[in-house]
């Protein structure tokens, strides 16, 4: 530490935990968390509580003249037990100077937990806090934002500055709440404003809230309730790669599961713009059901095309029926939108945008942000201003 740094309170001082929707105080320190505490009690399986405290889109937010910056922190890295025992890869946290990027340093690997073969945790190796250092900053009174790895649960020990630390200026944008799978939370990304719902925030204008949770985007009635209790301008719903994946719901419980979500974030919005997203391309699941398994590599559908049929679901069919009951309820429902996620990658760049045939590389990820920015904010966008 730096004799020169003082440290700045982390509960009820200066520093503003942006797009996270609650923030606790832990053992080590304090944690912003994408899902509040209280929908813990209800998690089906432990990587839901993984996802929720990864740092997708949350940032740290204060006015300073500070030169150096320097946080500890302590992440929380998940891997299999079959990698190397000492893994050395937490993402990133990166830095904004007066809105633009200004650095990012590589987060220390802390706690580690250890999953079998079944995505299962089974052991766990406790770490330390270690310090993030950001230098060189210009010494002028300036808005700074240090974002946190999207990936990794990041709980910040301590903040320290060499200059003075005041509350952030008030952004007066819009805020934008957004709902999705891994393809929202952006684990692939190469740092977190490599997130597309950050660089759609971004261009747009607006002040982002990532409730992208990887693997766990089933439309589960918690997470329903906490968006209709989370203060929003307008709401977008990534809805379908996860439940096609494994298969959680064939068609006759899939369109009153939708309604039912939908509803419930009725009742704490009922007049704020909503736009349903369905997947964007997945040539595995374009017309086979789930569930999905890894073949050397590949994402691969198990299930039978004859199955369809009978009800099981192929992305075909939810981006149908998705677009289907958009279109009826907004015929009582005026702010109610939906956007094809072709429109944000479609099959025929499936090879250049998808690293492994389900998730996008860095390059799908800008495209998919630059994409949604334009379609939905843009000009006669569900969810443009003046929309």
């Amino acid at each position: 530490m730096t004799e020169a740094l003082r440290h700045v309170p982390l509960v009820g001082g200066p520093i503003e935990f942006r797009g996270a929707l609650e923030v606790v105080t832990t053992e080590a320190g304090v944690l912003a968390r994408r899902l509040p505490e209280w929908t813990v009690a209800q998690y089906p399986e432990a990587s839901m509580e993984r996802q929720a405290t990864a740092g997708s889109g949350v940032r740290l937010a204060f006015r300073t003249t500070a030169t150096m910056i320097e946080l500890d922190v302590l992440t929380t890295v998940a891997m299999m037990a079959v990698d190397e025992p000492n893994p050395d890869d937490a993402g990133y946290f990166e830095i904004t100077v007066d809105g633009e990027p200004a650095g990012t340093r590589a987060a220390p690997v802390g706690n580690v937990i250890e999953l079998d073969a079944l995505f299962q945790e089974s052991g766990f190796v406790a770490g330390s806090p270690t310090t993030v250092r950001f230098a060189g900053l210009p010494a002028a009174p300036k808005e700074v934002e240090v974002w946190l790895p999207q990936w990794v649960k990041t709980e910040i020990v301590a903040v320290r500055a060499d200059g003075v630390v005041d509350a952030p200026t008030a952004t007066g944008q819009r805020v934008w709440l957004h709902h999705g799978s891994s393809i929202s939370q952006c684990n692939e990304a190469e740092s977190p404003l490599g997130v597309w719902p950050v660089i759609a925030a971004r261009s747009a204008g607006v002040d982002l809230v990532n409730v992208g949770l990887s693997g766990n985007c089933f439309l589960d009635p918690f997470v329903a309730r906490t968006i209709r209790d989370t203060e929003a301008d307008v709401i977008s719903l990534k809805l379908g790669i996860n439940f096609t994946a494994r298969a959680a719901y064939r068609l006759r419980t899939f369109g009153p599961t939708v309604h039912g979500f939908l509803d419930t974030v009725r009742e704490g919005h009922p007049d704020t713009p909503i736009l349903v997203v369905s997947p964007i391309a997945c040539p595995a699941l374009e017309d086979t059901p789930g569930p999905t398994v890894w073949r050397d590599g590949v994402f691969t559908a198990t299930g039978s095309k004859a199955d369809v049929a009978a009800g099981a679901l192929t992305l075909e069919v939810v981006r149908r029926e998705l677009r289907r009951i958009v279109a009826e309820r907004a015929a009582t429902d005026p702010n109610i939108s939906y956007l094809d996620g072709l429109e944000l990658v479609g099959l025929a760049e499936a090879d250049e945008f998808l690293g492994e045939g389900l998730h996008p590389n860095p390059a799908g990820y800008r495209l998919i942000g630059e994409r949604f920015a334009e379609r939905a904010f843009g000009a006669g966008g569900a969810l443009a201003e003046n929309g």
